[in-house]
């Protein structure tokens, strides 16, 4: 055992699973105990892969305290009508992902979760925001924002189309807020979510957002 190589994070263990983030060996319980956690792994670190490999064919449902917006229910056919929509929220999440590498699905759902509180302050008549304050997660806030602007100008210059209403805004935020924590495994430095939108479209960047779908469950 003297030659054996020893867990640089436990010092304990014997370490004998290579970590792509770390750049040498750890032993198989750090990796399972602090992969997303203390390690940012990449995603195409063999064990990240097989990991939530397994959580999705092992899916657990959201906690009710841990729910989005638990008071705010909706028509399920809102979801099918504004698909267009809510695959141009996951699109563009992932055009912003592209440039900010360390965005995590934490700050994914700091950001949708801002906007959507924006959004309903619109259904009162009062107009408040409050961007979220890591600067990652305001990012994509704004990039959001641009998006949803988009959206209704295009909706107007197109009569044929029916209007964009702010209620069904708010309503598909939550939507995709409640999808994407159901995709995602709550580790802090996680990406599961922004890996399955990824799998959703042929590439991040230079596909026309009509195309894409989001898969529903």
């Amino acid at each position: 055992m003297a030659d054996k190589k020893i867990c640089p994070i436990c010092n304990k263990r014997r370490a004998e699973r290579y970590c792509p983030a770390k750049g040498e060996t750890i032993c198989a319980i750090d990796c399972g105990t602090e992969r997303e956690v203390t390690i940012d792994c990449p995603s195409d670190c063999a064990y990240l892969v097989a990991a939530h490999r397994w959580e999705q064919s092992h899916p657990k449902p959201i906690a009710e305290s841990d729910v989005p917006f638990p008071d705010v229910s909706f028509p399920a056919d809102l979801i099918h009508t504004r698909q267009a929509m809510l695959s141009g929220l996951g699109y563009t999440v992932l055009i912003y992902a592209a440039d900010q590498r360390s965005l995590a699905d934490s700050d994914v759902f700091a950001a949708v979760q801002a906007m959507a509180e924006t959004r309903r302050t619109l259904l009162s008549g009062i107009y408040y925001e409050k961007p979220p304050e890591i600067p990652v997660a305001a990012g994509l806030y704004a990039a959001l924002a641009k998006f949803i602007e988009e959206e209704k100008k295009h909706a107007a210059e197109h009569p044929e189309f029916p209007v964009l209403k702010e209620t069904e805004i708010f309503h598909i935020l939550v939507f995709f807020l409640r999808f994407g924590r159901l995709r995602s495994n709550g580790r802090p430095r996680t990406r599961a979510f922004i890996e399955f939108l990824r799998s959703q479209f042929p590439s991040e960047v230079g596909v026309p957002k009509e195309e894409p779908r989001i898969i529903l469950p």
